[in-house]
C-alpha cells in the first residue's frame, strides 16, 4: 500500500519533515509538559488538594524519579535497537511516541535531581533548587536542539552559532510579536 502525500503539506509536515527535528521538538514538549504537570501535582499533594496522593509500596514512598528512570531505560532499550529512530513512514509513530516518552521520563528524573545529588529527600528544602537548575539546563538543551542539529553542535564545540540563523529567528519572533 502506498502512502499518498498531500500536494500542500500542512504546518506540521512543513516544519517536521526531518524526523530528527520532530523528535527534538516532541522531546522538548514532553519534557516541559511533564515537568509543569509534575510540579503542579506535587504542590497539590503537599497542600492536600485534589485526588492526588503519594505513591507507596509496603510503606515505602516511591519517588517519581523512579518512574522517570524506568522510562529512560525503556526508551534507551528501544533506541539501542533503532526502533523509533528511523525515517521510514511505518516507524514515524514509534519515533514520535519514544521521543515524547524520553522527554517525560527526563522531566520525572531531573525533577528530583537534588534527591540523588544529596542522597536525601530535599524536594521542599533549599537544596531542592538544584533540581530546578538541572531542569532549566536540560530543558534549554532540548529546546536549542529544536533549532537545528548544527546549532547545539556549534555551541558545544565552542564556536559561535551561525549569525544568519540567529538573525532570522530574531526577525521571525519580532514579526510574530507584532501580529499579536
Amino acid at each position: 500500500m502506498s502512502v499518498r502525500r498531500h500536494p500542500h503539506p500542512g504546518w506540521w509536515s512543513h516544519h517536521f519533515e526531518n524526523p530528527r527535528r520532530e523528535r527534538a521538538f516532541l522531546s522538548a514538549i514532553g519534557f516541559t509538559t511533564a515537568f509543569a504537570t509534575c510540579r503542579g501535582i506535587t504542590h497539590a499533594i503537599r497542600a492536600n488538594k485534589g485526588p492526588f496522593r503519594n505513591v507507596s509500596a509496603g510503606g515505602t514512598h516511591i519517588h517519581h524519579s523512579t518512574f522517570g528512570i524506568f522510562g529512560l531505560l525503556g526508551v534507551g532499550y528501544f533506541w539501542t535497537y533503532l526502533y523509533g529512530v528511523g525515517n521510514p513512514v511505518d516507524q514515524r509513530w514509534a519515533s514520535r511516541v519514544t521521543s515524547t516518552l524520553y522527554g517525560i521520563a527526563g522531566a520525572l528524573t531531573l525533577d528530583e535531581f537534588a534527591l540523588w545529588l544529596n542522597l536525601e529527600d530535599v524536594y521542599w528544602a533549599k537544596q531542592g533548587r538544584e533540581s530546578i537548575d538541572a531542569v532549566i539546563l536540560f530543558g534549554s538543551l532540548l529546546t536549542l536542539s529544536v533549532l537545528g542539529k548544527g546549532f547545539v553542535a556549534e555551541l558545544l564545540r565552542g564556536g559561535a552559532p551561525q549569525p544568519g540563523r540567529l538573525q532570522r529567528l530574531r526577525t521571525r519572533s519580532i514579526a510574530a510579536a507584532a501580529h499579536r
